[in-house]
């Protein structure tokens, strides 16, 4: 009898991958260190937590938790159409925008393609094509964010789909309307763009591109969102795509039809209307981030200016050290060597009192 052997039953696609590294817990850090009242900056989290007027929906929903969820989720559509101006047909839901950007490359790409997406990029670009057997093409960074000019030349016959993460994580940088609209002009249109916007909400208003007027313009663009960012369901999964309807029909015909539950659907629902919350959300980052900008500036610290809701600091070929001595001063932070940036950490906005906490422990440490 031969001996068992997983690996050799995978895909090959799925045998080198590394599993993707979230943020560590507060609970786990807590355990493994002994030490209470840890704050969290690892995973750009809302720090305001749930709204209120989610709070109070998600009340109302537990009854209705032994049935299943709408599997369509008319509602929500309903509302995105509404506020983006677009048709429910055009609008795919995902457990998060992770899964809509998965459900994306498993519709289209297959192993004969190549997936462009930018050096620094978001982990799960390449990790999906990866996953599927594509090959990636990552193009290599212009001051740590996307090359456009360089993106468009590795445009080849195999090309079927190119990642572009606006305002982009973990390097915060952000391309400007017209260089956007520019490229997106001139990739052909048997090549899909995906225009990744989790942190849309977060950047100013003036300098937002209308991505959602350009899918009436451009068909093969999808513009994917997240409501784990600005407005703080990370916990509840809900994001969605914004396509042509018919890039639409076929995502849902592999999507599974249960990948938001009740819970993140509702509260996806009454979020959207909640205009004081998303405005206090913005706020409040918006306040953080000139504080973590004022301490690096007032020490001599390099960072990645970012429109996102989080700073990338250099601090140095120590990055893994001062990561660690921030973890025993209860302080966790996201280092970002996986993404070859192995001399920055990643600090999330927290609320100003999380915010001084790290810059008290990083001030003892320097």
């Amino acid at each position: 009898m031969t001996e068992f052997n997983a690996k050799e039953l995978a895909n090959p696609g799925v045998r080198n991958l590394s599993p993707y590294q979230a943020g560590k817990p507060i609970e786990e850090v807590e355990r493994e260190l002994g030490i209470k009242n840890i704050v969290k900056l690892a995973s750009n989290e809302n720090p305001l937590g749930l709204s209120a007027k989610v709070k109070a929906a998600l009340q109302d929903t537990l009854n209705g938790l032994a049935r299943y969820p709408d599997a369509n989720g008319f509602y929500l559509k309903s509302k995105l159409a509404t506020k983006f101006g677009v048709n429910a047909n055009q609008i795919t839901l995902g457990n998060g925008s992770n899964d809509v950007l998965e459900l994306l490359a498993r519709t289209f790409v297959n192993a004969s393609h190549e997936v462009i997406f930018a050096q620094h990029a978001f982990v799960v670009y390449p990790l999906v094509t990866q996953a599927i057997g594509a090959t990636g093409v990552a193009v290599p960074a212009k001051d740590y964010g996307h090359d456009l000019p360089a993106m468009l030349k590795a445009i080849t016959p195999k090309t079927r789909m190119i990642f572009i993460a606006n305002p982009n994580n973990p390097t915060g940088t952000f391309l400007s309307t017209e260089s956007l609209a520019e490229f997106i002009a001139q990739v052909p249109s048997n090549v899909l763009v995906v225009l990744d916007e989790a942190y849309y909400e977060y950047v100013d208003e003036a300098e937002r591109a209308p991505s959602v007027e350009w899918v009436a313009k451009y068909p093969n663009l999808i513009v994917s969102r997240t409501f784990s960012k600005a407005y703080g369901l990370a916990g509840l999964r809900a994001g969605y795509a914004i396509s042509h309807p018919d890039i639409a029909d076929l995502m849902n015909r592999i999507r599974q039809p249960f990948n938001m539950n009740s819970l993140s659907l509702r509260a996806a629902e009454v979020v959207l209307d909640d205009d004081k919350y998303l405005a206090e959300s913005i706020r409040v980052n918006k306040e953080g981030m000139q504080q973590l900008v004022a301490f690096c500036e007032e020490n001599g610290l390099n960072y990645i200016p970012s429109h996102g809701n989080f700073l990338t600091i250099e601090v140095g070929s120590e990055a893994g050290d001062m990561y660690q001595k921030l973890l025993r001063a209860g302080v966790i932070v996201r280092p970002v060597a996986g993404y070859q940036l192995p001399n920055h950490l990643r600090v999330s906005i927290g609320l100003p009192s999380e915010n001084q906490a790290f810059i008290d422990a990083m001030k003892t440490i320097l």
